[in-house]
């Protein structure tokens, strides 16, 4: 029913009308009793067996929505009635911006892909903390919170621009990720080299325990998938070194290879981050590094390409704790979450592993056994 709803109305649409549309759909379910207890019965029924504690939470699973999807906070009831074990909202600036000028979403249907060049467009800090406040959960969900640069704010002074979001929004956060890899904001990428992200995660766990004293609030960093292999090892030492709770691998690429012959150099052509299944294959091998290097000592999330039941259960093997997608969502639709999580409930059971936990590295332990 939703692939025909999708062929006949929402392909039409620009793809950033479709989202709001789409979006508005979901805040409106969530706000009617009636409708999100039965729609979170059919779309999220939960799985005793996938209940898993990562970052100090627990949580009913390990699948979540990945941060892009909802920016300012507007929807989280909405997206854990569908069945997200995790909502990461933002990527959410210091200061509100528009983002780019539009058209700055861009769908690869025959790749099953997007491309965007958003540029973090958002309320602001401010604004989303106080909607955060103001939030009463009708639905248990952890709530993880992206945050970025501010476009305007040059890169020197970047590290406080984070520290103003971190200021508002930790004591929001179930836990709080510092996105140094969109390729959307002008210099944000160089953040990642090591002798820039050491002083601003720092400055941001300052900040973070400063702020919330009554916890320790996590903190991730999310990284690019177009980094160099050295620099994958030089920032999952860093993570180590720092204390770090986590790393999110991965952002969106820049490449473009094999997708000219699919999906028409116009779309291909354009500038932005790449998402959905191209990026499957690189995001495995960078987790894949982060764990050799870093193996049970951080958090591992796995982002990036995940589709089926099959490539969230390829990553938890390969050292992820936790799972993301995003853009798998558009052409899949509301049922995807029941269909992650009834099929990984079936890989565990008919695995060797007797817990979720015990599963996560298992690829890499045996390849080392």
């Amino acid at each position: 029913m939703y692939q025909l709803l999708f062929r006949l109305v929402f392909r039409r649409m620009d793809p950033e009308k479709a989202h709001h549309l789409a979006f508005g759909w979901i805040r409106l379910a969530a706000r009617i009793p009636v409708l999100r207890t039965f729609a979170a019965a059919v779309l999220a029924p939960r799985h005793k067996a996938l209940r898993t504690e990562a970052l100090g939470l627990r949580m009913h699973g390990p699948f979540g929505l990945a941060a892009g999807f909802d920016k300012n906070a507007a929807a989280i009831d909405g997206m854990a009635m569908l069945g997200f074990d995790h909502v990461e909202i933002g990527t959410v600036t210091a200061q509100p911006q528009p983002g780019n000028p539009r058209q700055r979403l861009f769908r690869l249907v025959a790749d099953r892909a997007l491309i965007n060049r958003m540029g973090f467009n958002n309320d602001g800090s401010a604004a989303v903390a106080a909607r955060l406040a103001r939030r009463r959960p009708v639905f248990r969900t952890t709530v993880g919170v992206n945050i970025g640069k501010t476009k305007v704010v040059l890169e020197a002074e970047a590290v406080g621009d984070y520290v103003t979001s971190t200021e508002r929004l930790a004591a929001h956060a179930d836990y709080l990720v510092v996105n140094v890899s969109s390729p959307n904001t002008p210099g944000l990428r160089n953040l990642q080299a090591v002798d820039h992200l050491r002083p601003l995660l720092t400055a941001v766990r300052e900040a973070a325990d400063r702020t919330v004293t009554d916890r320790r609030v996590p903190l991730l960093v999310k990284i690019a998938p177009d980094l160099a292999d050295e620099d994958v090892d030089a920032v999952a030492d860093l993570a180590v070194d720092l204390g770090l709770d986590g790393i999110i691998a991965t952002n969106t690429t820049i490449a473009r290879e094999g997708l000219g012959l699919r999906s028409g150099a116009e779309l291909t052509g354009e500038t932005g981050g790449l998402s959905g299944a191209p990026l499957k294959a690189r995001s495995l091998q960078v987790l894949r590094r982060l764990y050799a290097r870093v193996g049970d000592r951080i958090t591992l999330v796995g982002v990036g390409g995940i589709e089926t039941a099959d490539d969230a259960w390829e990553r938890i093997l390969a050292g992820a704790t936790l799972v993301q997608g995003y853009s798998a969502f558009i052409y899949r639709g509301p049922f995807w979450c029941r269909e992650i999580h009834r099929g990984l409930a079936g890989r565990l059971a008919a695995s060797p592993y007797a817990t979720l936990a015990d599963a996560v590295g298992a690829e890499a332990r045996k390849e080392t056994a």
